[in-house]
């Protein structure tokens, strides 16, 4: 890939990805698949005028023999210097950069059940520190290729070919042209546009149909946001959280939903691909559900904790998206939820509730977001879902219409 093209979308991640502040940390985590263009971002970073950037490698086949060979008890245990770590981050509030390559199917094969322990176990000392960051700091997914998910993207091409062709879709889709600094702010200012609107609407349920089966209504946080595309801190710090990006969400009130909900496009959960799969809630709790792929996995999701089976974000996002026009299925949750519209079971997002920051966590779930230690996106937004708002004052609106914005 062109080195300059490359550059532009490291500087675009520094700067208005995590937006890094003079004399601010980083904390980059990656792949080992692109160590080059994780020093070109580092760089940027210090540019920025970044403090220190501590930069963490991952490799998921040492992940899948972590989990082969260490008992239940050492997964499951939170060492000193991963709480101090941690700790550190709450104190000090570094930036969060995370720069995604990995298999969709890199972890096939691991024991799910030890797994999903593990992470039950070590969720009620890790749950504080994050909670104690939350909506505080700066954070950006982005992504580079790596040679399995490439190979996923296109198979039938050679590994080069497959990365380089990976490379220019993840910059075409993050807008990485000739100023992608000036067409992000231009993107910024359309979705923020979008999400004032929905807001002056008071929605009070949405109403989903699709000829798929999808026969869904969900209820809304009265005052709750809709939010996209740049977030800013609680010091009034501004940064995109996802590159790319293309939703309107909200947290929709916990116990509010009805009907079922089918998937369009699969699900990578703990590197493994669920495919093919419905959802059907009552009282606002998944229910039941069944995957033709990995269904022991999607059961397995929803049973993490009491929250995992409720909705934790409601997102909106046409399917004429330009994620969605490359015709790829990416089989990424960057890139896929970003593509057509979506649901995710899990933890809701405090910074929908104006002023969160003066709220207990207890007040915030009053309102009816809600807690999980998971947060899962999962695809349901297909060419012809058509979604109606029932606002407070008694109006119906449009709000999709043959599967994009009907305003």
């Amino acid at each position: 890939m062109e080195k300059t093209r490359l550059q532009k979308y490291a500087q675009l991640i520094a700067r208005m990805g995590v937006n890094v502040q003079k004399g601010q940390d980083v904390f980059l985590n990656a792949e080992l698949d692109q160590p080059e263009f994780v020093a070109m971002v580092t760089e940027e970073l210090y540019k920025c005028g970044a403090r220190k950037v501590f930069v963490e490698f991952n490799y998921q086949p040492l992940n899948k023999y972590h989990y082969q060979y260490r008992t239940l008890e050492a997964e499951s245990t939170v060492e000193n210097f991963e709480e101090a770590k941690m700790s550190y981050m709450s104190e000090h509030l570094p930036c969060r950069l995370f720069l995604d390559s990995s298999d969709p199917d890199g972890l096939k094969g691991v024991d799910m059940e030890k797994m999903s322990a593990a992470q039950q176990a070590r969720f009620p000392i890790t749950r504080k520190y994050r909670d104690s960051i939350d909506g505080r700091h700066q954070w950006c997914i982005a992504a580079v290729p790596g040679p399995q998910w490439a190979k996923k993207v296109f198979p039938n091409e050679t590994e080069e070919n497959a990365i380089e062709k990976l490379w220019e879709a993840i910059l075409s889709t993050s807008r990485v042209d000739e100023d992608p600094i000036a067409a992000w702010e231009a993107h910024n200012k359309d979705i923020h546009a979008r999400c004032q609107y929905l807001n002056d609407l008071n929605i009070e349920t949405l109403e989903y149909h699709s000829s798929n089966g999808t026969d869904f209504r969900v209820g809304l946080i009265e005052g709750a946001r809709f939010c996209g595309g740049a977030e800013t801190t609680e010091s009034g710090t501004v940064f995109n959280p996802n590159i790319p990006s293309e939703e309107c969400f909200t947290s929709p009130k916990k116990g509010v939903a009805e009907g079922i909900v089918y998937s369009t496009k699969p699900l990578s959960y703990q590197g493994q691909l669920i495919e093919d799969f419905w959802v059907r809630f009552e009282n606002g709790k998944a229910v039941e559900v069944h995957a033709e792929k990995n269904d022991e996995l999607l059961h397995k999701m929803i049973s993490m904790d009491e929250g995992a089976a409720y909705l934790g974000e409601c997102a909106l996002v046409p399917f004429n998206s330009p994620i969605n026009e490359t015709g790829l299925l990416f089989c990424n949750t960057l890139f896929d939820e970003n593509a057509c519209c979506h649901l995710a079971l899990g933890r809701g997002f405090i910074d929908v509730i104006e002023d969160c920051h003066s709220k207990t966590k207890e007040e915030i779930q009053q309102l009816g977001i809600n807690d999980s230690m998971i947060h899962q996106d999962f695809m349901i937004g297909s060419a012809d879902l058509e979604i109606t708002a029932h606002c407070k004052d008694g109006k119906t609106v449009a709000i999709f219409k043959n599967g994009t914005w009907a305003f």
